[in-house]
């Protein structure tokens, strides 16, 4: 079993052409240094919180990265990135999880477990978002997060369901 392994980032995007977005978003980490070992399919998922929006296309990939890579200068990368490729954060509340170009998550990095104001790690909501962990289970069935739960747990945890490649939550 892949227990506490790799590096996993999701990507979103629900505004214009979504999947071009996506493809932009991984050319920028590959720009970078980075190496993709996995990505998985594209999802279709409904939006969470906020509902009044076009659904999201998602989509997890498995990252290399070298000794110099820390969980802070990687989430530091992401979000240049995503304000590169035209990503604005509302100040409202009402429209935190509202659409955007494009969205860049850090879900795991290894092991490390993180809880400071910028970097939450494992992310927070990842136990809650099947559009996180349907594709995560798709490249890395038998990952075990640091606290020793297994993606397939948290999984079985949610209600959820997938029909091709929409997933509704």
């Amino acid at each position: 079993m892949n227990t506490h392994g790799g590096i996993f980032v999701s990507l979103g995007s629900n505004m214009g052409e979504a999947e071009r977005h996506l493809e932009a978003a991984r050319q920028a980490l590959l720009s970078r240094g980075l190496e993709i070992l996995a990505e998985s399919s594209i999802y279709l998922t409904e939006p969470q919180g906020y509902r009044s929006q076009p659904w999201f296309c998602n989509q997890v990939l498995q990252l290399g990265a070298g000794p110099e890579w820390t969980p802070e200068r990687l989430l530091d990368l992401l979000l240049e990135e995503e304000a590169r490729l035209g990503r604005v954060r509302s100040q409202d509340p009402e429209y935190r999880f509202g659409p955007r170009v494009i969205d860049m998550d850090l879900l795991l990095f290894g092991a490390s477990v993180v809880q400071t104001a910028r970097l939450w790690l494992p992310h927070p909501r990842l136990a809650e978002r099947a559009f996180v962990l349907v594709p995560l289970a798709e490249i890395a069935p038998d990952l075990v997060l640091p606290d020793g739960r297994s993606v397939q747990e948290l999984l079985r945890c949610l209600a959820y369901r997938v029909e091709g490649r929409r997933i509704f939550q």
